[in-house]
């Protein structure tokens, strides 16, 4: 940790204070609930807006606002190729409003894993839970960790007063106001986090010198976003390739068949907010990621002009980039603002995985356990889950320390064994109509284990490309096994695929606009070197 020139004053304090203040108050004010829809999914009465800025908050969280302006601006190998992270990501709302989503909320489910047991039964449902549970509070907790170093340095307290402080918080609040806590609370950090990042782009600008200063001493071997000639099979990664195929699959499966993202989706209040919801993601999300691009691209050459700023970041940790550069170039009040962006990232992630936690073992438990709770017992249940969740998570952030500064790309790796295979399995659920149970367990564990073999024996294939190998290997020995093993689809399933295919929301206008943002994506990444050279040449 660097020697802190400046450390926080009352007023930064007292910003932080009032924030987490607010958020109390507002969990308080939204504890009313009457049943499991009120509570988990908001009544179905939430609009699009708020519910857009919900999912993109805890999409881009606390890592992405740290580690991707670090990425861009500082780190080897790193630059302006973190935006082809974005390029699957309209293509992915296009599959999911198609087929789905829609499906899933027509269902008037909680979990979305209640629909994989009506559609193929209890033993497909619990392996994919089981993996969504175990998976998502490890994630968080390593998440909430990587933070708590940050709110460490910015705020002078321990790592373990950190994680309390934005853990308790966080579970007072979104368990006593459940679902619409969550989305408000969101939606409110989301709009902190887009203006903290503006904030740090221009006094940036200011302590480099202005525009002009900063085109004339950017790296320019950092501008390139796209690179056709890299195919991901040879120790090689962020090729277009990869980022689009293993890219589509991993956002569909995300945004799909991710309890935390899905459920949002769920608390629509009707199909045409759902649809603007995901519209909103597919169209919103990359203007948003090149805010932070920017942002690292700018503090990075000022860090690599700067000298006394560069000796600050340590070598084998550039994330602390970002935080020193708040701490030590921005004025106070404005540091209290940008230090409750990162608490606003991180408890966006974690509110999410609590209430989606709770929901996925309350509906888990009874099924499993064939007993119908009256509503208010319900409730109680779910508010106890969401605390042992809760509190799960922050004991594995508490004892992450060892392993967390190098496991947050091995995070995103394990996620990616798995987000082909599931991806699959739901929209089999969806759209095929005679595959059963078993054709779709043996099909999601083959496609695990091939991802793993993958892994294992040919470790220079870009693990993006996982995505999309334990996605087709999946889908093929599903359909497969159907032939070649028959077996009869049970009663509920043969209901719901009478009307498999009549499902989709997504309209003509939809693709147009989707289709139209992937390609304004492409021409912005290929155009962004060009600009620089342009504005070098000609001036601002």
């Amino acid at each position: 940790m660097w020697i802190r020139e400046k450390i926080m004053n009352i007023l930064d304090f007292s910003i932080v204070a009032l924030y987490l203040g607010a958020l109390l108050v507002m969990g308080f004010m939204l504890r009313e609930q009457t049943n499991k829809s009120d509570y988990f999914l908001g009544g179905k009465s939430l609009g699009w807006k708020p519910l857009a800025l919900s999912v993109m908050a805890t999409q881009l969280s606390a890592i992405s606002f740290i580690s991707a302006p670090a990425f861009v601006g500082l780190r080897e190998g790193g630059g302006m190729q973190w935006l082809s992270y974005e390029l699957g990501v309209p293509l992915a709302m296009i599959l999911i409003l198609a087929t789905i989503l829609p499906k899933l909320y027509k269902s008037g489910i909680v979990s979305i894993y209640d629909y994989l047991e009506m559609r193929f039964g209890r033993s497909t449902r619990v392996l994919i839970s089981v993996v969504f549970q175990f998976s998502r509070a490890f994630a968080t907790g390593i998440m909430i960790y990587a933070v708590s170093l940050i709110l460490q340095g910015t705020m002078g307290i321990e790592a373990w007063q950190a994680i309390v402080l934005t853990g308790v918080i966080t579970v007072l609040y979104s368990l006593q106001g459940g679902m619409k806590a969550v989305v408000y609370g969101d939606a409110i950090q989301m709009i902190i986090i887009v203006l903290g990042t503006i904030a740090c782009i221009g006094f940036g600008l200011y302590h480099l010198g202005g525009v002009d200063t900063f085109i004339a001493n950017v790296d320019s071997s950092r501008l390139e976003a796209i690179k056709f000639d890299s195919f991901g099979f040879s120790g090689d990664g962020f090729g277009f390739l990869p980022m689009i195929f293993g890219g589509v699959v991993l956002y569909a499966s995300y945004y799909g068949c991710d309890q935390t993202q899905a459920q949002r989706a769920l608390s629509a209040k009707d199909p045409k907010n759902l649809r603007y919801m995901i519209l909103a993601n597919g169209v919103v999300r990359f203007p948003i990621t090149i805010l932070y691009c920017v942002s690292g691209l700018i503090v990075g050459t000022l860090a690599m002009s700067n000298p006394e700023f560069l000796a600050k970041i340590p070598a084998d940790n550039p994330d602390w980039m970002m935080p020193i550069f708040i701490l030590d170039y921005l004025p106070h009040g404005l540091i209290g603002l940008l230090v409750v962006a990162i608490l606003s990232a991180a408890m966006s992630s974690l509110s999410s995985a609590i209430n989606s936690l709770s929901a996925v073992s309350i509906e888990d438990y009874s099924r499993i356990s064939n007993k119908e709770l009256d509503q208010p017992a319900y409730l109680k249940l779910a508010k106890y889950l969401g605390l042992i969740w809760g509190a799960i998570t922050l004991i594995l952030s508490l004892y992450a320390g060892d392993i967390a500064p190098t496991i947050i790309e091995a995070i995103n790796k394990v996620g990616s064994l798995f987000y082909g295979p599931i991806l699959a399995v739901f929209l089999i659920a969806v759209v095929s109509k005679r595959s059963a149970a078993l054709h779709a367990n043996i099909g999601l564990i083959s496609g695990v284990l091939i991802n793993l073999l993958v892994s294992v024996f040919a470790p220079d294939v870009f693990w993006f490309w996982w995505n999309f190998i334990g996605f087709v290997a999946t889908a093929v020995i599903t359909f497969t096994t159907s032939i070649a093993i028959p077996r009869e689809v049970n009663e509920v399933a043969k209901a719901q695929n009478a009307e498999t295919i009549s499902n989709s929301i997504l309209t003509g206008k939809d693709i147009v606009m989707l289709l139209s943002m992937f390609v304004v994506m492409v021409l912005i990444c290929l155009a962004i070197p060009s600009i620089f050279s342009w504005a070098l040449t000609h001036g601002f």
